[in-house]
Protein backbone atom coordinates (compact mmCIF):
# COMPACT_ATOMS: atom_id res chain seq x y z
CA UNK A 1 0.00 0.00 0.00
CA UNK A 2 1.10 3.09 -0.82
CA UNK A 3 2.05 5.22 2.27
CA UNK A 4 1.71 9.57 2.20
CA UNK A 5 5.29 10.96 2.59
CA UNK A 6 5.24 14.68 3.16
CA UNK A 7 8.56 16.41 2.69
CA UNK A 8 8.79 19.94 4.58
CA UNK A 9 11.03 23.00 3.75
CA UNK A 10 14.14 22.29 4.35
CA UNK A 11 16.52 25.12 6.26
CA UNK A 12 18.80 25.94 3.03
CA UNK A 13 20.75 28.76 4.36
CA UNK A 14 22.02 29.84 7.63
CA UNK A 15 19.34 30.05 9.88
CA UNK A 16 16.53 31.15 7.28
CA UNK A 17 13.11 31.28 8.38
CA UNK A 18 11.15 31.65 5.10
CA UNK A 19 11.27 30.69 1.42
CA UNK A 20 9.01 32.00 -1.14
CA UNK A 21 7.83 29.19 -4.01
CA UNK A 22 8.95 30.83 -7.22
CA UNK A 23 8.16 27.72 -9.70
CA UNK A 24 6.87 23.72 -9.49
CA UNK A 25 8.35 21.38 -11.88
CA UNK A 26 6.23 18.92 -11.03
CA UNK A 27 1.61 18.60 -10.79
CA UNK A 28 -0.67 16.42 -8.42
CA UNK A 29 -0.33 12.77 -10.49
CA UNK A 30 3.07 13.13 -11.46
CA UNK A 31 5.66 10.37 -10.59
CA UNK A 32 9.13 11.75 -9.47
CA UNK A 33 12.56 9.98 -8.76
CA UNK A 34 14.55 10.43 -6.25
CA UNK A 35 16.93 13.89 -6.77
CA UNK A 36 14.50 14.92 -9.46
CA UNK A 37 14.20 18.77 -9.01
CA UNK A 38 10.58 19.17 -7.94
CA UNK A 39 10.24 23.00 -7.09
CA UNK A 40 12.16 26.59 -7.28
CA UNK A 41 12.28 28.32 -4.04
CA UNK A 42 14.00 31.66 -3.14
CA UNK A 43 15.12 32.52 0.29
CA UNK A 44 16.43 35.93 1.79
CA UNK A 45 19.57 34.95 -0.13
CA UNK A 46 19.15 33.34 -3.54
CA UNK A 47 17.24 30.86 -5.46
CA UNK A 48 17.31 27.26 -4.95
CA UNK A 49 16.16 24.56 -6.42
CA UNK A 50 14.84 21.43 -4.04
CA UNK A 51 15.04 17.45 -5.15
CA UNK A 52 12.77 14.93 -4.28
CA UNK A 53 13.72 12.93 -1.24
CA UNK A 54 11.33 9.92 -2.63
CA UNK A 55 10.12 8.20 -5.31
CA UNK A 56 6.40 8.00 -6.04
CA UNK A 57 3.33 10.14 -7.22
CA UNK A 58 2.91 13.49 -6.47
CA UNK A 59 -0.31 13.85 -4.23
CA UNK A 60 -0.35 17.09 -2.84
CA UNK A 61 1.68 20.57 -3.76
CA UNK A 62 0.52 22.46 -0.14
CA UNK A 63 2.20 25.99 -1.88
CA UNK A 64 1.13 27.69 -4.89
CA UNK A 65 4.14 29.19 -6.89
CA UNK A 66 4.44 33.12 -5.30
CA UNK A 67 3.33 31.43 -1.75
CA UNK A 68 5.91 32.32 1.29
CA UNK A 69 6.22 29.35 3.82
CA UNK A 70 8.10 28.95 7.20
CA UNK A 71 10.83 26.43 7.68
CA UNK A 72 9.75 23.47 8.25
CA UNK A 73 6.17 23.92 7.07
CA UNK A 74 5.41 20.49 4.41
CA UNK A 75 6.33 21.23 1.04
CA UNK A 76 4.84 18.21 -0.82
CA UNK A 77 3.13 15.06 0.21
CA UNK A 78 4.38 12.45 -2.49
CA UNK A 79 2.52 9.09 -1.83
CA UNK A 80 5.77 6.23 -1.78
CA UNK A 81 5.61 2.58 -2.14
CA UNK A 82 7.20 1.52 0.82
CA UNK A 83 7.73 -2.34 0.10
CA UNK A 84 9.67 -1.43 -2.69
CA UNK A 85 12.46 0.46 -0.89
CA UNK A 86 12.55 3.06 -3.64
CA UNK A 87 10.77 5.74 -1.95
CA UNK A 88 13.54 5.92 1.29
CA UNK A 89 15.82 8.88 1.39
CA UNK A 90 18.98 9.20 0.67
CA UNK A 91 21.00 9.45 3.93
CA UNK A 92 22.05 12.73 5.22
CA UNK A 93 25.56 13.97 5.49
CA UNK A 94 26.74 15.11 8.36
CA UNK A 95 26.97 19.07 7.16
CA UNK A 96 23.51 18.89 6.09
CA UNK A 97 21.13 20.46 8.22
CA UNK A 98 17.31 19.53 8.91
CA UNK A 99 14.80 21.56 9.96
CA UNK A 100 13.03 18.67 11.74
CA UNK A 101 14.76 15.55 12.47
CA UNK A 102 11.33 13.30 11.98
CA UNK A 103 10.69 14.46 8.68
CA UNK A 104 12.74 13.47 5.00
CA UNK A 105 16.40 15.13 4.54
CA UNK A 106 16.56 18.13 1.98
CA UNK A 107 17.88 15.81 -0.35
CA UNK A 108 21.66 15.44 -0.95
CA UNK A 109 22.64 14.64 -4.00
CA UNK A 110 24.74 11.75 -5.02
CA UNK A 111 28.73 12.15 -5.07
CA UNK A 112 29.03 11.12 -8.74
CA UNK A 113 26.43 13.80 -10.10
CA UNK A 114 22.86 13.10 -11.87
CA UNK A 115 22.96 12.23 -15.75
CA UNK A 116 22.18 15.44 -17.07
CA UNK A 117 26.16 16.81 -15.72
CA UNK A 118 24.83 18.95 -12.91
CA UNK A 119 27.44 18.83 -10.63
CA UNK A 120 26.76 16.84 -7.27
CA UNK A 121 26.34 19.03 -4.25
CA UNK A 122 23.92 19.70 -1.46
CA UNK A 123 20.48 20.70 -1.83
CA UNK A 124 20.38 23.64 -4.59
CA UNK A 125 24.16 25.03 -5.00
CA UNK A 126 25.28 25.52 -8.01
CA UNK A 127 23.57 25.38 -11.18
CA UNK A 128 25.49 22.75 -13.49
CA UNK A 129 28.48 24.48 -15.86
CA UNK A 130 26.91 23.55 -19.11
CA UNK A 131 24.92 21.25 -20.95
CA UNK A 132 21.19 21.54 -22.08
CA UNK A 133 18.53 23.31 -20.29
CA UNK A 134 16.93 21.48 -17.52
CA UNK A 135 13.85 19.92 -19.14
CA UNK A 136 10.78 20.87 -17.32
CA UNK A 137 7.69 18.30 -16.81
CA UNK A 138 4.62 18.46 -18.64
CA UNK A 139 1.48 19.86 -17.26
CA UNK A 140 -1.54 18.17 -17.42
CA UNK A 141 -4.53 20.02 -18.43
CA UNK A 142 -6.32 19.91 -15.40
CA UNK A 143 -4.29 18.57 -12.62
CA UNK A 144 -6.64 17.73 -9.47
CA UNK A 145 -6.04 17.20 -5.57
CA UNK A 146 -7.35 14.51 -3.16
CA UNK A 147 -10.58 16.32 -1.47
CA UNK A 148 -9.39 15.45 1.82
CA UNK A 149 -6.39 17.39 1.43
CA UNK A 150 -6.91 20.76 3.37
CA UNK A 151 -4.64 23.30 1.56
CA UNK A 152 -4.57 21.63 -2.10
CA UNK A 153 -2.61 24.14 -4.12
CA UNK A 154 -2.17 24.14 -8.23
CA UNK A 155 -2.19 26.86 -10.86
CA UNK A 156 -5.80 27.74 -11.73
CA UNK A 157 -5.08 28.35 -14.96
CA UNK A 158 -3.91 25.26 -16.80
CA UNK A 159 -2.89 25.37 -20.39
CA UNK A 160 -5.81 23.77 -22.93
CA UNK A 161 -3.08 21.79 -24.30
CA UNK A 162 -2.68 18.91 -22.39
CA UNK A 163 0.65 18.15 -23.23
CA UNK A 164 1.75 22.22 -23.20
CA UNK A 165 5.24 22.31 -22.03
CA UNK A 166 5.76 24.47 -18.86
CA UNK A 167 6.76 28.31 -19.79
CA UNK A 168 10.26 28.48 -19.57
CA UNK A 169 11.20 31.53 -18.07
CA UNK A 170 14.30 32.73 -14.91
CA UNK A 171 13.54 33.54 -11.45
CA UNK A 172 13.28 37.10 -11.92
CA UNK A 173 11.53 36.90 -15.55
CA UNK A 174 8.94 34.92 -13.09
CA UNK A 175 8.83 37.60 -10.22
CA UNK A 176 8.55 40.62 -13.02
CA UNK A 177 5.57 38.57 -14.37
CA UNK A 178 4.13 37.94 -10.91
CA UNK A 179 4.03 41.56 -9.99
CA UNK A 180 3.01 42.83 -13.11
CA UNK A 181 -0.41 40.16 -13.06
CA UNK A 182 0.81 38.79 -16.57
CA UNK A 183 0.29 34.74 -17.05
CA UNK A 184 2.95 33.11 -18.37
CA UNK A 185 0.73 30.65 -20.22
CA UNK A 186 -0.48 33.47 -22.33
CA UNK A 187 3.20 35.36 -23.08
CA UNK A 188 4.75 34.75 -26.44
CA UNK A 189 8.07 33.50 -25.99
CA UNK A 190 11.04 35.45 -27.60
CA UNK A 191 14.15 34.74 -25.42
CA UNK A 192 16.94 32.59 -26.11
CA UNK A 193 15.64 28.51 -26.70
CA UNK A 194 12.08 29.58 -26.67
CA UNK A 195 12.61 31.38 -23.00
CA UNK A 196 10.03 34.13 -21.84
CA UNK A 197 12.20 37.53 -21.22
CA UNK A 198 12.16 40.70 -19.47
CA UNK A 199 10.52 42.58 -22.86
CA UNK A 200 7.96 39.49 -23.31
CA UNK A 201 6.25 40.10 -20.14
CA UNK A 202 6.34 44.06 -20.52
CA UNK A 203 4.76 43.59 -23.74
CA UNK A 204 2.46 41.31 -21.83
CA UNK A 205 1.27 44.09 -19.83
CA UNK A 206 1.02 46.58 -21.44
CA UNK A 207 -2.30 47.83 -22.74
CA UNK A 208 -3.58 47.36 -25.92
CA UNK A 209 -3.95 49.90 -28.29
CA UNK A 210 -7.55 51.33 -28.65
CA UNK A 211 -9.37 54.84 -29.61
CA UNK A 212 -8.13 57.59 -26.83
CA UNK A 213 -10.56 58.05 -24.70
CA UNK A 214 -12.69 61.30 -24.99
CA UNK A 215 -11.18 63.14 -21.57
CA UNK A 216 -9.46 66.46 -21.24
CA UNK A 217 -6.34 65.67 -19.54
CA UNK A 218 -7.13 69.28 -17.42
CA UNK A 219 -10.65 67.17 -16.23
CA UNK A 220 -8.31 63.87 -14.97
CA UNK A 221 -8.54 63.08 -11.24
CA UNK A 222 -5.61 63.07 -10.03
CA UNK A 223 -4.20 58.99 -9.81
CA UNK A 224 -7.01 58.06 -12.09
CA UNK A 225 -4.09 56.13 -13.76
CA UNK A 226 -3.93 53.49 -10.93
CA UNK A 227 -1.06 52.44 -9.36
CA UNK A 228 1.05 49.13 -8.48
CA UNK A 229 1.54 47.47 -5.45
CA UNK A 230 4.70 45.36 -5.44
CA UNK A 231 4.65 42.66 -2.15
CA UNK A 232 8.42 43.05 -0.59
CA UNK A 233 9.73 39.26 -0.39
CA UNK A 234 12.73 37.58 -0.79
CA UNK A 235 16.23 39.49 -1.67
CA UNK A 236 14.40 42.59 -1.28
CA UNK A 237 13.01 41.52 1.84
CA UNK A 238 16.04 40.66 3.42
CA UNK A 239 18.20 44.15 1.93
CA UNK A 240 15.71 46.23 3.57
CA UNK A 241 15.89 44.74 7.29
CA UNK A 242 19.34 44.25 7.10
CA UNK A 243 20.06 48.52 5.53
CA UNK A 244 17.66 48.73 8.17
CA UNK A 245 19.06 47.37 11.05
CA UNK A 246 22.82 48.52 10.05
CA UNK A 247 21.67 52.59 9.58
CA UNK A 248 20.30 52.41 13.31
CA UNK A 249 22.60 50.26 14.97
CA UNK A 250 25.95 50.93 13.96
CA UNK A 251 27.58 54.66 13.81
CA UNK A 252 28.35 55.50 10.35
CA UNK A 253 31.03 57.92 9.59
CA UNK A 254 32.13 59.01 5.45
CA UNK A 255 34.46 60.45 4.09
CA UNK A 256 35.28 61.67 0.70
CA UNK A 257 38.66 61.83 -2.08
CA UNK A 258 38.90 63.09 -5.42
CA UNK A 259 41.55 61.04 -7.11
CA UNK A 260 43.49 61.41 -10.14
CA UNK A 261 44.08 57.75 -11.35
CA UNK A 262 45.96 58.28 -14.73
CA UNK A 263 48.32 56.52 -14.00
CA UNK A 264 46.11 53.28 -13.25
CA UNK A 265 44.35 53.99 -16.32
CA UNK A 266 47.96 53.87 -18.06
CA UNK A 267 48.52 50.24 -16.17
CA UNK A 268 45.41 48.93 -17.15
CA UNK A 269 46.33 49.25 -21.24
CA UNK A 270 49.51 47.43 -20.27
CA UNK A 271 47.32 44.62 -17.82
CA UNK A 272 45.38 44.05 -20.57
CA UNK A 273 47.84 43.02 -23.04
CA UNK A 274 48.94 40.43 -21.17
CA UNK A 275 48.72 36.89 -21.70
CA UNK A 276 47.34 35.59 -18.62
CA UNK A 277 44.81 38.50 -18.37
CA UNK A 278 42.92 37.59 -21.84
CA UNK A 279 39.22 36.95 -21.41
CA UNK A 280 39.13 38.74 -18.12
CA UNK A 281 37.66 42.22 -18.25
CA UNK A 282 40.28 44.90 -16.95
CA UNK A 283 38.44 47.60 -15.33
CA UNK A 284 38.96 50.32 -13.11
CA UNK A 285 37.18 48.72 -10.17
CA UNK A 286 39.59 45.81 -10.15
CA UNK A 287 42.60 48.01 -9.38
CA UNK A 288 40.32 49.68 -6.67
CA UNK A 289 39.94 46.40 -5.02
CA UNK A 290 43.25 45.64 -5.49
CA UNK A 291 44.45 48.96 -3.79
CA UNK A 292 42.11 48.11 -0.96
CA UNK A 293 43.21 44.65 -0.02
CA UNK A 294 46.69 46.57 -0.01
CA UNK A 295 45.79 49.26 2.60
CA UNK A 296 43.61 46.91 4.30
CA UNK A 297 47.16 45.38 5.49
CA UNK A 298 48.08 48.35 7.15
CA UNK A 299 44.85 49.41 8.97
CA UNK A 300 43.59 45.56 10.00
CA UNK A 301 41.02 47.92 11.95
CA UNK A 302 38.94 48.43 9.30
CA UNK A 303 38.62 44.57 8.89
CA UNK A 304 36.97 43.83 11.57
CA UNK A 305 33.85 42.80 13.34
CA UNK A 306 31.99 44.41 16.60
CA UNK A 307 30.69 41.36 19.07
CA UNK A 308 27.74 43.39 20.80
CA UNK A 309 27.16 40.09 23.08
CA UNK A 310 30.76 39.82 24.35
CA UNK A 311 31.76 43.62 23.86
CA UNK A 312 34.54 42.59 21.87
CA UNK A 313 36.07 43.69 18.90
CA UNK A 314 36.95 40.45 16.55
CA UNK A 315 39.87 41.33 13.76
CA UNK A 316 39.72 39.20 11.02
CA UNK A 317 43.09 37.53 9.48
CA UNK A 318 41.51 37.19 6.07
CA UNK A 319 39.84 39.22 4.00
CA UNK A 320 36.33 37.96 2.15
CA UNK A 321 35.39 40.84 -0.39
CA UNK A 322 31.89 41.86 -0.87
CA UNK A 323 30.56 43.34 -4.28
CA UNK A 324 27.65 44.99 -4.16
CA UNK A 325 25.57 43.68 -7.15
CA UNK A 326 22.20 45.11 -8.44
CA UNK A 327 19.82 43.23 -9.59
CA UNK A 328 16.39 42.17 -10.84
CA UNK A 329 15.41 40.57 -7.27
CA UNK A 330 17.15 43.50 -5.79
CA UNK A 331 20.65 43.97 -3.54
CA UNK A 332 23.11 40.78 -3.50
CA UNK A 333 26.40 41.21 -1.93
CA UNK A 334 28.35 38.06 -2.42
CA UNK A 335 32.14 37.73 -1.74
CA UNK A 336 35.10 36.43 -2.20
CA UNK A 337 37.00 34.29 0.23
CA UNK A 338 40.62 35.12 0.93
CA UNK A 339 40.91 37.86 -1.55
CA UNK A 340 43.94 39.27 -0.05
CA UNK A 341 45.65 35.99 -1.16
CA UNK A 342 44.31 36.65 -4.93
CA UNK A 343 46.79 37.66 -8.11
CA UNK A 344 45.36 40.55 -9.74
CA UNK A 345 44.34 38.48 -12.92
CA UNK A 346 42.69 36.02 -10.21
CA UNK A 347 40.74 38.82 -8.53
CA UNK A 348 39.32 39.76 -11.73
CA UNK A 349 38.43 36.47 -12.62
CA UNK A 350 36.49 36.24 -9.12
CA UNK A 351 34.66 39.68 -9.27
CA UNK A 352 33.63 38.57 -12.87
CA UNK A 353 32.37 35.60 -11.81
CA UNK A 354 30.26 36.56 -8.74
CA UNK A 355 28.78 39.12 -10.99
CA UNK A 356 27.37 37.02 -13.77
CA UNK A 357 26.08 34.71 -11.03
CA UNK A 358 24.28 37.62 -9.04
CA UNK A 359 22.61 39.12 -12.24
CA UNK A 360 21.15 35.41 -13.34
CA UNK A 361 20.25 35.03 -9.48
CA UNK A 362 22.32 31.80 -9.27
CA UNK A 363 24.78 33.01 -6.13
CA UNK A 364 25.14 30.32 -4.17
CA UNK A 365 24.17 31.09 0.01
CA UNK A 366 27.37 30.00 0.97
CA UNK A 367 29.11 33.30 -1.02
CA UNK A 368 26.56 35.71 0.39
CA UNK A 369 27.74 35.22 4.23
CA UNK A 370 31.06 35.79 5.79
CA UNK A 371 31.86 38.80 4.04
CA UNK A 372 34.63 41.49 6.21
CA UNK A 373 34.58 44.56 3.46
CA UNK A 374 32.40 45.35 0.54
CA UNK A 375 33.32 47.52 -2.74
CA UNK A 376 29.87 48.88 -4.51
CA UNK A 377 30.89 50.61 -7.74
CA UNK A 378 27.91 53.43 -7.61
CA UNK A 379 30.17 54.98 -11.02
CA UNK A 380 28.49 52.67 -12.98
CA UNK A 381 25.18 54.63 -13.23
CA UNK A 382 27.18 57.17 -13.82
CA UNK A 383 26.95 58.37 -10.12
CA UNK A 384 30.19 60.60 -8.45
CA UNK A 385 29.60 59.27 -5.36
CA UNK A 386 27.10 58.61 -2.56
CA UNK A 387 27.37 57.94 1.24
CA UNK A 388 27.16 53.72 1.22
CA UNK A 389 25.63 52.30 4.01
CA UNK A 390 27.73 48.85 5.97
CA UNK A 391 26.95 45.45 5.11
CA UNK A 392 25.15 44.29 8.42
CA UNK A 393 28.48 43.26 10.43
CA UNK A 394 31.76 44.56 8.51
CA UNK A 395 33.50 47.73 9.82
CA UNK A 396 33.84 49.30 6.13
CA UNK A 397 32.53 49.87 2.83
CA UNK A 398 34.36 51.42 -0.09
CA UNK A 399 32.30 53.32 -3.10
CA UNK A 400 33.73 53.99 -6.23
CA UNK A 401 32.57 57.03 -8.66
CA UNK A 402 32.59 57.86 -12.06
CA UNK A 403 35.73 57.72 -13.93
CA UNK A 404 35.53 60.70 -16.15
CA UNK A 405 38.06 63.23 -18.16
CA UNK A 406 38.13 66.63 -15.40
CA UNK A 407 40.75 69.70 -15.94
CA UNK A 408 43.36 69.02 -12.88
CA UNK A 409 46.18 71.12 -11.64
CA UNK A 410 49.25 68.61 -12.08
CA UNK A 411 52.38 70.10 -10.58
CA UNK A 412 55.70 68.96 -11.47
CA UNK A 413 59.62 69.83 -12.15
CA UNK A 414 57.51 71.66 -14.93
CA UNK A 415 55.88 73.54 -12.69
CA UNK A 416 52.30 74.13 -12.50
CA UNK A 417 49.71 73.44 -14.98
CA UNK A 418 45.84 72.50 -16.21
CA UNK A 419 45.51 68.89 -18.07
CA UNK A 420 43.03 67.13 -18.61
CA UNK A 421 43.53 64.04 -15.90
CA UNK A 422 41.45 61.19 -15.21
CA UNK A 423 40.04 61.15 -12.00
CA UNK A 424 37.44 59.38 -9.92
CA UNK A 425 35.56 59.89 -6.35
CA UNK A 426 35.66 57.36 -3.67
CA UNK A 427 33.72 57.32 -0.38
CA UNK A 428 34.34 55.49 2.60
CA UNK A 429 31.91 54.40 4.99
CA UNK A 430 32.86 52.74 8.22
CA UNK A 431 31.75 51.90 12.06
CA UNK A 432 33.00 54.65 14.18
CA UNK A 433 33.02 52.05 17.44
CA UNK A 434 35.45 50.42 15.37
CA UNK A 435 38.09 52.64 14.23
CA UNK A 436 38.26 56.79 14.70
CA UNK A 437 38.84 59.13 12.34
CA UNK A 438 42.34 58.68 12.20
CA UNK A 439 42.40 55.03 10.76
CA UNK A 440 39.37 55.86 8.16
CA UNK A 441 41.30 58.52 7.12
CA UNK A 442 44.28 56.79 6.62
CA UNK A 443 42.74 53.45 4.97
CA UNK A 444 41.34 56.23 2.31
CA UNK A 445 44.43 58.06 1.96
CA UNK A 446 46.17 54.88 1.27
CA UNK A 447 43.80 53.72 -1.14
CA UNK A 448 44.19 56.95 -2.97
CA UNK A 449 47.68 57.00 -2.74
CA UNK A 450 48.05 53.68 -4.32
CA UNK A 451 45.20 54.81 -7.51
CA UNK A 452 47.76 57.82 -8.07
CA UNK A 453 50.54 55.86 -7.63
CA UNK A 454 50.14 52.10 -8.70
CA UNK A 455 53.92 51.47 -8.17
CA UNK A 456 53.21 52.38 -4.19
CA UNK A 457 51.58 48.62 -3.90
CA UNK A 458 55.06 47.27 -4.53
CA UNK A 459 56.43 48.63 -1.63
Amino acid sequence: MPTAKDFRLPDVGEGLTEADILQWTVSPGDTVEVNQIIVEIETAKAAVELPSPYTGIVSVLHAAEGDTLPVGAPLITIDVDEPTGGGEPLPVPETAEVAHPPEPPSGPRSAAGDEDGRTALLVGYGPRADGPARRRAARPAAPTVPATSSAPVGKAEAPSVPDAPRPSAKPPVRKLAKDLGVDLWAVVPTGPHGTVSREDVHRAAAPPAGPAADVHPRNTASGSRGETRIPVRGVRKHMAAAMVLSAFTAPHVTEFVTVDISETMRLRELVGARREFAGIRISPMLFVAKALLHALRRTPELNSQWDEARQEIVLKHYVNLGIAAATDRGLVVPNIKDADLLSLSELGAAIAGLAKTAREGRTEPRDLTGGTVTLTNVGVFGVDTGTPILNPGEAAILAVGAVRRTPWVVQDQRGERIEPRWTTQLALSFDHRLADGQQGSRLLADIADMLREPGLAML
